[in-house]
């Protein structure tokens, strides 16, 4: 068995925290949603908050983004190393986790604990769901936990939805 590293050694001479400070306080302090674009499909969609992919990144800890899955719309199922949040905007549906299902609507908070294999399910035929999701994804890679993707493709129903903005 090889050994891991959970903790990378940082040194540079390029990088000043005193720099780096700066730099994140001269971000905008406010992201408008309605300006962010909605990508994936079609049953499953996602609108990046902050997530490090985006440049320029705002937090080092969190990562933030909205989910909405088609009318009658079910997502990959999946895993991750770190725990993520979901706080139900809009909608109701179930997810199944490690083989467990549970129910939610509007206004719940859903956790989902490190290393559950999951699938997120929404149980209206008529509208999208909607989903606040929060997890401290970009802790858990700087640590060295980066297993962070699809373990199996679900069944898809293609609806030609494509979320509002």
């Amino acid at each position: 068995m090889s050994e891991r590293t959970f903790l990378r050694g940082m040194s540079s001479d390029a990088y000043d925290l005193d720099e780096e400070r700066r730099r994140r306080l001269a971000l905008p302090r406010v992201i408008k949603a309605k300006d962010l674009p909605w990508e994936g499909g079609p049953g499953h969609w996602n609108k990046d908050v902050l997530r490090p992919s985006m440049e320029p990144f705002r937090t080092q800890t969190l990562e933030i983004h909205i989910e909405s899955e088609a009318p009658g719309g079910i997502s990959h199922n999946h895993g991750h190393q770190n725990e993520a949040l979901f706080y139900v905007l809009e909608g109701h549906g179930h997810e199944v986790h490690d083989g467990e299902r549970y129910d939610w609507r509007a206004g719940d908070v859903v956790m989902v604990h490190n290393d559950s294999v999951h699938q997120h399910f929404n149980d209206d035929p008529e509208r999208p769901s909607r989903v606040l999701v929060i997890k401290a994804k970009p802790l858990w890679m700087f640590l060295g936990l980066i297993q962070q993707g699809y373990l199996s493709r679900a069944s898809k129903r293609a609806t030609g939805y494509e979320p509002a903005d």
